[in-house]
């Protein structure tokens, strides 16, 4: 289950990503209780700030994937890490000075988002770097593992602080967590990296990205609905702080333990996934957005705190089933010298619908009810679930790798979406 860890570079990447990710936890939960707190409760606040935040992906992370085809991977997300950092130091020493005003707070989260659109398709596409072909796999699955790891243990440890310290200190707990991963990076042994052949710097090659994936149906229905579930489904951040609030009147303590839950479940589910061998099919993709759907409506008709809790593990499961088999399917089906642009369009779809659909969720939220985004974010996923399945049905071609990673159409035989290795 933990083959990936044979690599010493993957080991230290995987070490000091739990104690970073830990840290980005925290303050996930921390900023979005003090825009809550510095506008008065306002949903639309906190979607506005996840809008600002996610919305430089919508323009830079396919750059992103670009720069990962050209260039040192390890050396730019040194960069971007460093970037993220700084943002977290200033805004601890605002909080802390006691002169914070929620516009800074969006000028922040701008400023964090830009790094973070350039740093998530260079993240993803150096997996492949760390450990080779053969283990990338489950290499995803531990990943998935790491990160949801944090997220049960950074937002309980977090909503305690924020009532005992504040939000302050809490940002300042996760600068300080960027000094792991970064020591990780600094230490690795670039000898024992498999670099993929860096793309030569020419005109066009974003357009060539998008067409590599338009030319391909698998890629195209994959990637839509990624960006629908993602844009409307994936809606917790501000969902399940507002229904802490305002609908349970309960304090930062309790937002922190229902994404503590709903990370349990994740967890689970990534456990599950590096026990998984052999290639991810498609259908397991569309059969995970479906259930999503309808455990995420069943979230927002909880009647009682514990019950939201409680439905919220089997939820994380199907958002991790549903995140891990997109990520296999592209990583292990596409071109090695296409890999980072298409990385960069799938965080494009998969973050850059969160300015339409935060600020839209959040005001939705303010006008009807707190369980309104999970209800119809719900109905949304499932409609992408049933309509993904539609589509399948009716274009039964599939992806067969070859070995330079490159996928070719083939007539289907009751599998879709598949790679080697």
């Amino acid at each position: 289950m933990f083959r990936a860890l044979k690599a010493r570079n993957y080991r230290l990447w995987a070490s000091g990503q739990i104690v970073s990710l830990i840290g980005t936890w925290m303050q996930r939960v921390a900023q979005d209780w003090l825009v809550l707190t510095l506008s008065g409760g306002s949903a639309l606040a906190v979607g506005i700030v996840m809008a600002l935040q996610f919305g430089p992906t919508l323009f830079l992370s396919v750059w992103g994937g670009v720069l990962a085809d050209r260039y040192d991977k390890r050396r730019i997300l040194i960069a971007t890490q460093t970037a993220m950092a700084v943002t977290s130091l200033l805004l601890a020493a605002l909080d802390i000075g006691g002169v914070v005003t929620l516009w800074q707070v969006y000028l922040i989260a701008f400023a964090a988002g830009c790094a973070s659109a350039i740093d998530a398709p260079v993240r993803q596409s150096f997996t492949i770097e760390m450990v080779g072909r053969s283990l990338l796999s489950n290499a995803i699955a531990l990943n998935s593992m790491t990160f949801n790891l944090a997220r049960i243990i950074g937002p309980a440890i977090s909503g305690v602080l924020i009532v005992v310290i504040g939000t302050g200190w809490v940002f300042a707990l996760n600068f300080v967590s960027f000094g792991c991963v970064l020591a990780a990076m600094l230490a690795m042994n670039q000898d024992e990296l498999h670099p993929s052949a860096h793309a030569a710097r020419a005109r066009g090659q974003i357009r060539a990205g998008f067409r590599y994936v338009w030319g391909r149906a698998d890629l195209r229905d994959l990637l839509a609905t990624v960006f629908v579930v993602s844009t409307f489904g994936l809606n917790f951040p501000i969902s399940l702080a507002v229904l802490a609030r305002n609908t349970f009147d309960r304090d930062a303590d309790a937002y922190g333990l229902l994404s503590t839950t709903l990370a349990v479940g994740t967890l689970a589910g990534a456990t599950l996934a590096a026990r998984r061998s052999g290639p991810v099919q498609m259908k397991l993709f569309i059969v995970a957005a479906t259930v999503f759907g309808v455990f995420e409506i069943a979230v927002g008709l909880m009647p009682s705190f514990l019950l939201v809790a409680i439905v919220l593990v089997p939820t994380g499961a199907a958002v991790l089933t549903f995140t891990t088999s997109a990520m296999n399917i592209l990583q292990m089906s596409v071109k090695a010298d296409m890999r980072g642009r298409v990385m960069g369009i799938y965080m494009l779809c998969f973050l850059g619908g969160t300015p339409l659909g935060s600020p839209l969720l959040g005001w939705l939220a303010d006008v009807t009810s707190p369980r309104a985004p999970l209800v119809v974010g719900g109905a949304i996923s499932l409609a992408a679930g049933v309509s993904s399945g539609v589509y399948l049905l009716l274009n039964r071609t599939r992806p067969r790798s070859v070995s330079n990673g490159e996928a070719i159409s083939e007539p289907a035989k009751g599998k879709y979406g598949e790679g080697s290795g």
